[in-house]
């Protein structure tokens, strides 16, 4: 298996090179040459697996014999052996043919642990393999970073950097964060947006200069390929829960990035029968606007009740328009040249394909904190906001009540207590066990300007020698 980039002008790279370079050289991002395709009858035969043998059985043809089947069922057993739930992945129900899909049974309470889990573990196997060591450099806009942290957090070749927005994540986020104490983990603050640190991290990649001799950046956000490749795994997961491949289904992906959903648009093309995927945004609409009225231009930042989402640039969308655009990697250039002006317009033909493959839905704060009641007054099962915007997404959009719609719940509610309350809840919602003294745990964490080179300058004298 062999990995282009999608402006074309970058070096076709393996596996393990791929995970290890994240950004292309040409600024493109890294997506396989041909995808893997599996038979209706292969995909009925999996019905039984455990989600650890799904993830060996989708996995494998992406790694392409780079990592033996033994060291890769090793990876993925200790990936997902900290999970707090048997299923990994389970289902829950919360109206006709409308299903809840959990990811925050992870560490960290967050969809992004099912990929960074993962990248940890595959990252710790390959530096060992070759000796190496590198410097993780990411940047979140809630959850990404912790879940970046905990899958590094013990990796004796990574030195790992975050860049969160300062004051603009909720205390969950960023104490999961800052309170882990690790030699190799630092967290920086930084006084901006979350896209001013996708920026930073952009502009440190195109140009490594300060880093000391024989280190590199490695990309731990959905830039990285073996992020989405690991999030395939459970959109075939909850299909084959509700009777796929013998029956279709469809799913609402709340989206900021377009990572995650971009994996379920991966997923329908290896072979599974998806009927519907469905954008789901906040007040960050840009992928609500394109889809629905061909507006793909930045907005001012809206600080909203989901700031998981609150992003105005969705890099990963950039892996979707290659695809539309016939994996033409000088017109995906062309395109994003174009957009640094600020918007891009999609022609008639490509606008066409993208609203044949996905449905979009925008909702504010106001409907968040109405669905996230209605839902418990109807259930008493409790969404946090970016759950219910996925929820309320798959109840304005879907085509047909027949197929059960997958709504998938990319957070744990305790990480949004003002959401929560704002719904009518008396009680914060509670953190698990594993993080219930996490208000008492010691902080670290360096507040620095929102200056290229004052964070360099940061990173280059903390790495460890």
């Amino acid at each position: 298996m062999k990995y282009i980039s999608t402006r074309g002008q970058a070096p076709v790279l393996n596996f393990e090179d791929v995970v290890l370079t994240g950004l292309a050289a040409d600024g493109g991002l890294y997506v396989p040459e041909t995808l893997p395709h599996f038979s209706r009858e292969e995909i009925a035969a999996w019905a039984g697996l455990s989600y650890e043998e799904l993830a060996l059985q989708v996995i494998t043809p992406f790694v392409d014999g780079e990592v033996p089947e033994r060291d890769l069922k090793d990876i993925i057993a200790a990936s997902y052996r900290s999970f707090r739930h048997r299923a990994v992945a389970p289902l829950v129900q919360t109206g006709h043919n409308e299903w809840v899909l959990e990811l925050f049974q992870g560490p960290t309470l967050a969809f992004k642990d099912f990929a960074l889990q993962f990248l940890g573990h595959l990252l710790d196997y390959t530096l060992k393999k070759r000796n190496q060591k590198v410097v993780v450099m990411g940047a979140t806009s809630g959850d990404t970073g912790s879940a970046a942290i905990e899958g590094c957090r013990r990796c004796d070749n990574i030195d790992i950097f975050i860049l969160h927005p300062h004051n603009r994540v909720s205390d969950v986020q960023r104490r999961q964060m800052t309170t882990v104490l690790e030699d190799n983990v630092h967290n920086i603050a930084l006084q901006g947006n979350f896209d001013d640190c996708q920026n930073m991290v952009k502009a440190s990649f195109g140009d490594q200069s300060f880093l000391p001799e024989g280190r590199q950046l490695v990309a731990v956000n959905s830039i990285n390929w073996a992020r989405i490749m690991a999030q395939i795994v459970y959109y075939f997961y909850a299909a084959l829960a509700l009777g796929a491949p013998h029956r279709p289904v469809s799913f609402s992906v709340p989206t900021g990035n377009f990572g995650d959903i971009f994996a379920g648009y991966l997923a329908k093309q290896m072979g599974l029968p998806v009927q519907q995927l469905i954008i789901a945004t906040n007040a960050n609409d840009i992928l609500h606007r394109c889809i629905s009225a061909n507006d793909h231009s930045k907005k001012a930042l809206v600080h909203s009740l989901a700031p998981s989402m609150d992003i105005m640039v969705s890099s990963n969308f950039e892996r979707l328009l290659f695809d539309l655009h016939g994996r033409d990697g000088a017109a995906i250039a062309h395109l994003m040249e174009d957009f640094k002006s600020g918007a891009m317009h999609l022609s008639e033909a490509v606008l066409a394909e993208a609203r044949q493959l996905f449905s979009s839905y925008r909702i504010d704060d106001a409907g968040t904190v109405a669905v996230i009641a209605d839902v418990f007054a109807g259930t008493e099962y409790l969404l946090d906001p970016h759950t219910a915007i996925g929820v309320e997404a798959a109840r304005r959009t879907r085509r047909d009540s027949a197929v059960p719609v997958i709504c998938l719940a990319t957070a744990h509610p305790a990480k949004f207590p003002e959401a929560v309350r704002k719904a009518g809840q008396t009680r914060d919602p509670a953190l698990p066990r594993h993080m219930a003294d996490l208000f008492e745990r010691e902080e670290r964490y360096q507040v620095l300007p929102d200056q290229l080179s004052e964070v360099q300058r940061f990173i280059a004298a903390n790495i460890r020698a």
